[in-house]
């Protein structure tokens, strides 16, 4: 934790989506407000996606312990899109209430004043992981020092705001001008939430995960995987493979042909080594598929179901060093 946090009695948290630290270091000419901040650098979770790095961020459970282990997710009948909560046939909050699927309190049941885009209050996702806190939504990021302003004024000691941009631009565009541009957006943003901060309120800075240059670099598994494949769930660089039943091993021994860019583990063995966390529930383990594809090439795999409005140039969900190093950074206005 940086130093400047030690005796902080007010804090506001800034998560910027997408936000990579080694992203940072390679353009911190572009952020000079953030990049005058103390700290360094922390790990996210794996899977190093938003769905699971934020619960994770509001709960302080572990995913093997809040259990939305995924972009997409096997909850039986069917693979649940977490950020959509839904499936190829619509919404399922009614099939499966947010509250009951994940049911911890955020911020350990305070209401805290969270500053998030307006349109995504009500969502499934939403109601997973924020449920109980104030919502203060934003339709222009403008509007966020305002609202952290208001906040504080009014006497609260933590104020949460998330901002998106940089995901949207980095999976949309890639790294180039966009990206860049982006860059200096997020930290004008700070600087103008810095502006408005009385002297004794610290500023914290986070991300969820960073990103890797992916671009056309997708595997469409060989028929000889796919041949012991049920249905697929996770993302492009975090693949669960689900198997008929009977063909575990098979599809295990099939998925070792790509060994060369990504790692081929068994449910057994993210258990095994804790990557969820120490504590795993059943309900979660039966989320699980029986082989992963986790990739550490600049690749992601296909998944007919597992498709967008467009193409992702940058992706991640991995445990390479550019998906899993996130900031943690602070000061004081």
């Amino acid at each position: 934790m940086p130093e400047v946090m030690t005796g902080a009695e007010r804090v506001v948290v800034l998560l910027v989506d997408g936000l990579g630290w080694n992203q940072l270091q390679s353009r911190g000419h572009l952020m000079p407000t953030l990049s005058g901040f103390s700290g360094s650098s922390i790990t996210t979770v794996a899977p190093s996606t938003t769905a699971t790095a934020l619960t994770s961020f509001t709960t302080g459970l572990t995913p093997g312990e809040h259990g939305l282990i995924g972009y997409r997710i096997d909850m039986g009948d069917t693979v649940m899109n977490v950020l959509r909560w839904g499936d190829e046939t619509g919404d399922l909050r009614r099939r499966y209430p947010p509250r009951q699927v994940q049911s911890c309190p955020p911020f350990m049941g305070t209401r805290v004043p969270v500053a998030s885009k307006a349109e995504l209050e009500g969502s499934g996702f939403t109601m997973a992981h924020l449920d109980g806190v104030t919502a203060c939504g934003w339709r222009s990021a403008s509007s966020i020092p305002v609202i952290i302003r208001d906040a504080l004024n009014a006497g609260e000691k933590l104020v949460y705001a998330y901002y998106d941009g940089v995901d949207k631009i980095a999976h949309e565009r890639g790294f180039g001008d966009f990206y860049d541009a982006e860059l200096a957006h997020v930290d004008r943003l700070i600087s103008d939430i810095l502006s408005l901060l009385p002297p004794d309120v610290v500023l914290l800075v986070t991300a969820d995960h960073g990103q890797v240059h992916v671009g056309d670099n997708t595997i469409i598994p060989a028929s000889t995987v796919t041949e012991h494949v049920r249905h697929q769930s996770g993302e492009g660089r975090f693949r669960w493979l689900h198997a008929h039943r009977g063909r575990e091993q098979q599809l295990c021994d099939a998925a070792r042909q790509y060994e060369g860019v990504a790692w081929v583990v068994t449910r057994d063995q993210v258990i095994d080594e804790a990557w969820f966390g120490p504590r795993v529930g059943d309900d979660v383990k039966r989320r699980m598929g029986d082989v992963a594809l986790v990739a550490h090439g600049p690749v992601s795999f296909d998944e007919p179901l597992d498709s967008g409005s467009y193409p992702l140039v940058c992706r991640h969900g991995s445990l390479t060093a550019d998906e899993m190093l996130v900031p943690l950074l602070a000061t004081k206005s």
